[in-house]
C-alpha cells in the first residue's frame, strides 16, 4: 500500500474515500497503513478540511471534517441548514458594529468569533477587509458598562418566572436604586438593551407620574450593577402572558408611558419609512402626497420620533 499512495494526490483521495464511507480515521494508523510522516498525514487531512469549507461556502450544503473526541479519530459530519454562510457572517457583522450596542472589546471579542467559527480560513482575510475601517473606527457608546455576562442570570428568571433583585443606576438622577423585580423579557432598541418587568412592592404614586400605569417597567440593562435570582416565583396567567413582539411594536425608544392613538400628517418622500418605523400605523387617506396616518402607541417616545421627522410630521394630535 505504501507504494500505492506514496504521492499525494493518491494518499488525498485515499484517504478521502474511507471518509465518504463513513470510516473514522486516526492519524496514527494512517501513518502505519500508508508509510508516510504525521505531519505529511496532518497535511492531507487539512487539505481535505479546506476543500470542504470551500465547497460548502459556494453550494451551500456538505460535509466538515471534524475531530471526533470520543472515538478519537478524524470523521465526516453533514454540515446543518443553520450554519451561517459567509454573506450572513457579513450582514451581521454590519449590523452588529452599527448598533453600537456593546463595549469596544465586547464587540471585537463577538466579530472574532463569529469569524472563527463560520469562515474557512482562506476567506477570513477579505472579510476582515471588509470590516476593519469600522472595527478601527468603533466608538463605544458614553456610559456604556460590559454588560454580556448578564444576559445568562436575567433570561434564567425569565425562563422560570422567578424574582430578581437588582441594583441599577438612574442616570436622570445619577442615583442607584435597588428593585426587587418579575422579569419578563430582554428587548433591544436604540443602541441598548433593556430589561422589562414589573415592579414589586412600590409605591406608584411616589414614584411614577401615572400612578395608573399598568404597564411593566424598562431598565437598560448595561445600568445594572447587581443581578440576585432569588428562590422565589412569580405566576402570570397565560392569557396576560408578556408578548415581546407586540409590546415592541407599540414603543418608539422604548420610552414609559401609557397607552395612546395618534394622528397626524406626513408629507415626506417616503411613506414606506413610517410604516416600517410605526409598525401599527395605517393611512387612513392620501391626497396630493399628502398621507393622513393613525397609529397605537405607548409612551414618550413617538414624541421624540416626532421631533425628529421635522416639517414632513403636521398636524401631529392625540386622539
Amino acid at each position: 500500500m505504501c507504494d500505492m499512495y506514496s504521492d499525494k494526490i493518491s494518499r488525498v483521495l485515499y484517504i478521502y474515500s474511507m471518509l465518504m464511507r463513513g470510516q473514522i480515521l486516526k492519524k496514527k494508523e494512517l501513518v502505519q497503513d500508508i508509510g508516510v510522516s504525521a505531519r505529511s498525514i496532518q497535511r492531507d487531512l487539512e487539505n481535505i478540511r479546506d476543500f470542504l469549507d470551500k465547497k460548502y461556502v459556494k453550494e451551500g450544503y456538505g460535509s466538515q471534517l471534524i475531530y471526533n473526541y470520543h472515538e478519537k479519530g478524524y470523521c465526516l459530519e453533514e454540515y446543518t441548514q443553520l450554519r451561517l454562510s459567509y454573506d450572513e457572517v457579513l450582514a451581521i457583522s454590519k449590523i452588529l458594529l452599527e448598533s453600537r450596542a456593546f463595549t469596544k472589546r465586547e464587540m471585537m471579542y463577538i466579530l472574532d468569533k463569529l469569524i472563527e467559527d463560520y469562515i474557512p480560513w482562506e476567506s477570513r482575510a477579505a472579510i476582515n477587509d471588509m470590516l476593519n475601517n469600522e472595527r478601527f473606527h468603533y466608538i463605544e457608546l458614553c456610559n456604556c458598562n460590559a454588560f454580556l455576562d448578564k444576559l445568562t442570570p436575567l433570561s434564567q428568571a425569565i425562563r422560570e418566572n422567578r424574582i430578581i433583585r437588582i441594583k441599577y443606576d438612574k442616570l436622570e438622577e445619577s442615583a442607584t436604586v435597588e428593585r426587587r423585580l418579575e422579569p419578563l423579557a430582554i428587548l433591544f432598541s436604540e443602541y441598548y438593551f433593556y430589561l422589562v418587568g414589573f415592579i414589586e412592592n412600590m409605591n406608584k404614586t411616589e414614584t411614577f407620574e401615572n400612578s395608573e400605569d399598568i404597564f411593566p417597567t424598562i431598565y437598560r440593562i448595561d445600568q445594572i450593577q447587581h443581578i440576585e435570582v432569588l428562590e422565589e416565583h412569580f405566576r402570570i396567567p397565560y392569557a396576560n402572558r408578556f408578548e415581546e413582539g407586540e409590546y415592541r411594536k407599540h414603543f418608539q425608544y422604548l420610552y414609559d408611558g401609557k397607552p395612546q392613538k395618534v394622528r397626524f400628517k406626513y408629507t415626506g418622500t417616503s411613506v414606506e419609512s413610517v410604516l416600517d418605523y410605526l409598525p401599527t400605523a395605517r393611512i387612513l387617506n392620501e391626497e396630493n402626497g399628502v398621507y393622513l396616518m393613525e397609529a397605537e402607541v405607548f409612551g414618550k417616545g413617538i414624541d421624540m420620533w416626532v421631533r425628529s421627522q421635522g416639517d414632513n410630521i403636521t398636524e401631529f394630535q392625540v386622539i
